[in-house]
């Protein structure tokens, strides 16, 4: 088989299904993107899954769409989309092909961040065409999913001869292609999670410490100052940094972690993490000076010192500097706190 893919965004009335597409593992993902490619012009023709949810989110998504074993999927799809948890493709990619389900000329494309194409060499071996297409985007598992794909990034990996073919999926899936090298997914889909997964843990955290605080409705308090730094932070960078780390407000900081300690004590390490992150990123971009930082260095050094046992006093983070104390960042600083040369300050650090 040798797929040929259009670039130009046409109505599905208009032109014939051109590939028949099947769904291995339907999760939230697998059949928004089959939905997707529907809208497109293709054909989903099977789909499975295990669990009732996913049955469901089959039968919402994809209606019609009869569910099937995975070796059913692969014998009746020419495009076949592998959407299962990262630790099970592997598995699952290598199993399907030493039973013979992949065909010659079939499109296996996964969506897992973390891999490249090399996780689909053993399909590869027989004969199929590899693509790893990520969309950078949560899913809920509902239809809103389909609509929130136009614009969204995909993290594209492919051999150069499939490359143009990859990159014309997404764009009829209304996605935006961005090639990522194969030695470079796992810290790319490291910095997703970064910036999306941990960004979830931080918003429920706080609204979880506004409701004991005291406040109705903290999604909408949060709201409009999530929003704002959010765009802050995309705009200006370490620029867009405010508050009392930043500002070397070291009494500030002290009580929050007393009141942490007191009300939520399982979010005081994260707070500290945190909080040590962020001091070294005002510090290398001139945000927070070095002469601002040392009450704030106390303050942060003994929660540590509490949280981790008598082990010495500990700095922000990274080694210690010439007076025994821990510096702001990564090297050593001239007086324990420099940490313009760690890997902080060396520049700026991310579905699923």
């Amino acid at each position: 088989m040798n797929p040929s893919f259009s670039q130009e965004p046409l109505d599905a009335r208009d032109r014939p299904a051109r590939l028949t597409v099947g769904v291995v593992g339907a999760g939230r993902v697998g059949p928004a993107l089959a939905a997707s490619l529907r809208l497109a012009g293709h054909r989903p023709v099977a789909v499975s899954g295990v669990s009732d949810a996913s049955v469901r989110r089959a039968a919402a998504l994809l209606p019609d769409v009869p569910l099937v074993t995975p070796a059913e999927v692969l014998a009746r799809a020419e495009l076949v989309l592998l959407t299962v948890p990262d630790d099970a493709l592997p598995g699952l990619v290598e199993g399907l092909a030493e039973t013979g389900a992949v065909r010659p000329g079939q499109l296996i494309v996964h969506t897992s961040g973390r891999y490249g194409t090399r996780v689909l060499d053993p399909a590869r071996r027989a004969g199929a065409l590899p693509l790893a297409l990520h969309p950078v985007m949560t899913f809920t598992g509902t239809s809103v999913d389909v609509q929130r794909l136009a614009g969204c990034s995909f993290g594209v990996t492919a051999p150069e001869e499939l490359r143009l073919a990859a990159e014309a999926l997404v764009i009829e899936m209304g996605g935006e292609p961005e090639q990522i090298a194969e030695e470079a997914r796992p810290l790319y889909h490291a910095a997703l999670a970064l910036g999306a997964n941990h960004l979830v843990t931080l918003v429920t955290q706080s609204m979880e410490l506004l409701r004991k605080a005291g406040v109705g409705a903290p999604d909408r308090m949060l709201g409009p100052l999530l929003g704002a730094a959010l765009d802050n932070a995309l705009r200006s960078g370490d620029a867009a940094l405010t508050g009392p780390v930043a500002r070397g407000d070291a009494g500030t900081v002290a009580a929050h972690v007393g009141e942490l300690r007191t009300h939520a004590p399982q979010a005081v390490a994260g707070y500290l993490a945190m909080a040590r992150t962020t001091a070294d990123r005002a510090l290398a971009s001139g945000l927070l000076k070095p002469e601002s930082a040392e009450d704030l260095l106390g303050v942060l050094s003994d929660s540590a010192h509490t949280l981790s046992g008598p082990d010495g006093r500990k700095g922000l983070s990274g080694p210690h500097g010439p007076d025994g104390r821990k510096g702001l960042s990564g090297q050593d600083g001239q007086d324990g706190q420099d940490g313009q040369d760690g890997p902080e300050g060396s520049g700026p650090g991310e579905n699923r």
